[in-house]
């Protein structure tokens, strides 16, 4: 009959206690994804402790595809470090470089600018009309560390949704068609 005949067939035959049990569990993993994804965060004091590297303009610190570790801490910024940030009116945060860093006399308040590594000039392009520098509340977090090339999925999977629900898909068929 084929995969997916026996696929339906499989479906038919699971009895309600085993689809109680298969939900329980699937939000247990939910849950559990959430949880440590929330330490993270209280750990880190970074809203977003884990960033994938989406372009190449950090190379050859980065590459596209290498996921960073981050960690926002009390310490002053400083030029060479390299940050995370938002910017106004900008869903995708920026991996660049600190290249000057505006401390004021009168407050704790610092300005700071960026720049890719393998840009020619620095982020003022980027940053919001009429912004010339960063202030602390757009900095996300600094690099602590990273992995390479294992961003790659999730790059895919946004470059290509089909893929993601080809993916999910196919797991949610799987979660529900085993007998265990």
């Amino acid at each position: 009959m084929g995969f997916i005949g026996d696929s339906i067939d499989s479906l038919k035959s699971i009895k309600l206690r085993q689809g109680l049990e298969q939900a329980v569990t699937l939000g247990m993993i939910v849950s559990s994804a959430l949880i440590i994804w929330k330490f993270l965060m209280c750990v880190t004091g970074s809203e977003s402790p884990v960033v994938v590297v989406l372009s190449e303009s950090m190379e050859p610190a980065f590459q596209r595809g290498d996921i960073l570790f981050l960690r926002m801490g009390e310490d002053p910024i400083r030029a060479g470090e390299i940050v995370v940030f938002n910017i106004d009116r900008r869903e995708i945060p920026i991996v660049h470089r600190v290249i000057k860093v505006h401390e004021r006399n009168d407050t704790t308040d610092i300005d700071v600018l960026t720049k890719g590594d393998n840009n020619d000039q620095d982020d003022r392009v980027l940053y919001a009309p009429g912004q010339q520098w960063l202030q602390r509340h757009h900095i996300m977090g600094r690099a602590i560390g990273f992995l390479p090339y294992v961003g790659w999925v999730t790059i895919i999977m946004t470059e290509n949704p089909i893929i993601k629900y080809v993916l999910i898909g196919a797991l949610g068929l799987l979660a529900l068609t085993s007998k265990d």
